[in-house]
C-alpha cells in the first residue's frame, strides 16, 4: 500500500493506493504549528477508519510546499511506519522534463501534476489547479514541464477585498443572477466569480496560442474545479486526484 502526502499552504491531502485505486482519500487543514506526534494521531484515526494500521503501509511519496512541515512528516514516516519517504523534487525522477529556467524552484506538487499529465493525458497540456493559488501547469508538445502562471486563488481574492474594505462582508463563492449586480452582494459576486473566470479563460487561450497546438488537453484539479468548469468550456476534464497519480506516477519511477 502506498501512502501519498500533498502537503498544500490551506490543506493537506491524503491518499492510500491500494489494489490499483485510491482506496482512502482525506485532507485536513495545514497547521505549520503541530509536531509530527499530531499528525500521527490524525492519520492514526484516518487509517483505522479502514482498519488499517500504519505497518501495513509499504511505501511514501511526499510533496511539500510547506517547508515548516517537510521534516515533520518525514519524522512522522519513519518513526511510526519505520520507512524512508519518497520526497518529490526536481531532482527525481519524474517522466517529464524540467524545461524551466530555475529547476530548484519548482513546486512539488507542479511537478507532480504535470508528470500526471504527461502520463495519463498526453502532450500538450495544462493543468489548471485551484488551491490557495490558482496554478497553471504547462507541458509541452515534446513532453517537458515548461512552466505556466500562478494567480491568487478565487478565496484568497475574495478575502484581500472584504479585508480592505470596511463596508463589504463575505459572499458566497457562486455565480450571481446576472452580470450586473443589483445589490452588494450579486455585485461582489459578479465580480469576484465571473472576473475568475474570466482569468482563467483569457490564461488557457493565452497559453494555448504560445503553445501553438489544436490538441491542448486542459485538466481541472483542486477544490473549485468542478464548479468553475460547469460555466466555462475551457476545461476539457476533471481529476479530483491528478497531484496523487502524480505523486504515485513519481513514486513508481523512483521505487521501480
Amino acid at each position: 500500500m502506498l501512502l501519498a502526502f500533498d502537503i498544500g499552504n490551506t490543506n493537506i491531502h491524503m491518499g492510500l493506493w491500494q489494489a490499483g485505486k485510491w482506496a482512502l482519500s482525506w485532507r485536513a487543514r495545514t497547521v505549520t504549528e503541530k509536531m509530527p506526534d499530531e499528525y500521527a494521531v490524525l492519520l492514526r484515526n484516518f487509517l483505522n477508519s479502514a482498519d488499517i494500521g500504519f505497518k501495513a503501509i509499504t511505501g511514501v511519496v511526499i510533496s511539500s510546499v510547506v517547508p515548516a512541515l517537510t521534516p515533520a512528516f518525514v519524522e512522522l514516516v519513519e518513526r511510526y511506519m519505520e520507512l524512508e519517504p519518497l520526497l518529490v523534487t526536481y531532482e527525481v525522477k519524474t517522466g517529464v522534463g524540467i524545461g524551466i529556467d530555475q529547476p530548484q524552484q519548482a513546486g512539488a506538487d507542479r511537478i507532480a501534476n504535470a508528470a500526471a499529465a504527461y502520463t495519463l493525458y498526453g502532450t500538450p497540456s495544462i493543468v489548471v489547479d485551484f488551491g490557495t493559488s490558482t496554478n497553471f501547469d504547462v507541458v509541452s508538445p515534446e513532453g517537458a514541464y515548461i512552466g505556466g502562471a500562478l494567480a491568487p486563488g478565487i478565496g484568497v481574492a475574495h478575502d484581500a477585498l472584504v479585508s480592505r474594505a470596511a463596508k463589504l462582508h463575505k459572499v458566497d463563492i457562486e455565480p450571481p443572477p446576472s452580470a450586473i449586480g443589483r445589490n452588494t452582494i450579486h455585485a461582489m459576486q459578479s465580480g469576484i466569480f465571473w472576473g475568475y473566470i474570466g482569468l482563467i479563460e483569457s490564461l488557457v487561450s493565452r497559453i494555448k496560442n504560445e503553445l501553438n497546438s489544436d490538441k491542448t488537453t486542459v485538466i481541472g484539479t483542486g477544490g473549485l474545479a468542478r464548479l468553475v468548469s460547469e460555466h466555462t468550456d475551457v476545461i476539457d476534464t476533471i481529476a479530483p486526484t491528478l497531484t496523487l497519480d502524480g505523486l504515485r506516477i513519481i513514486y513508481e519511477l523512483n521505487r521501480g
